[in-house]
């Protein structure tokens, strides 16, 4: 089923109104909206990528602390992508709560299970 024309104007309008309200909202509703830990994630990428191309180099150029830096540097870009990557797991944490907390979590899990 197709928009009218009154209702392609309206929603267009509803938009634009979103855009200057909210930015943010509006670019995470199409899609187009990078993270700070993507970004950060494919700067360690590109860090990554530059300390190999360079350990390379030193290799070839038989220089050991041209080698070294390079391996340094890669290892910056792998904790880089490592600490910014975000994991999904099937499983949830449990919080680390203190000593009533704990005991919560004790009587949860043995209410679950029976």
């Amino acid at each position: 089923m197709s928009l009218s024309d009154h209702e392609r104007k309206l929603l267009a309008e509803m938009e634009a109104v979103l855009d200057q309200e909210d930015p943010r909202l509006l670019s995470t509703l199409t899609g187009k909206a990078r993270t700070k830990q993507s970004s950060r994630a494919l700067f360690g990428l590109s860090i990554l990528i530059a300390g190999l191309l360079l350990l390379v180099s030193g290799l070839i150029a038989q220089a050991t602390i041209v080698g070294v830096i390079a391996f340094v540097i890669s290892l910056i870009g792998v904790v880089l992508i490592i600490t910014n990557i975000k994991i999904k797991s099937g499983t949830p944490r449990l919080k680390k709560a203190g000593w009533g907390g704990n005991l919560e979590q004790r009587w949860d899990r043995r209410n679950n299970q029976e």
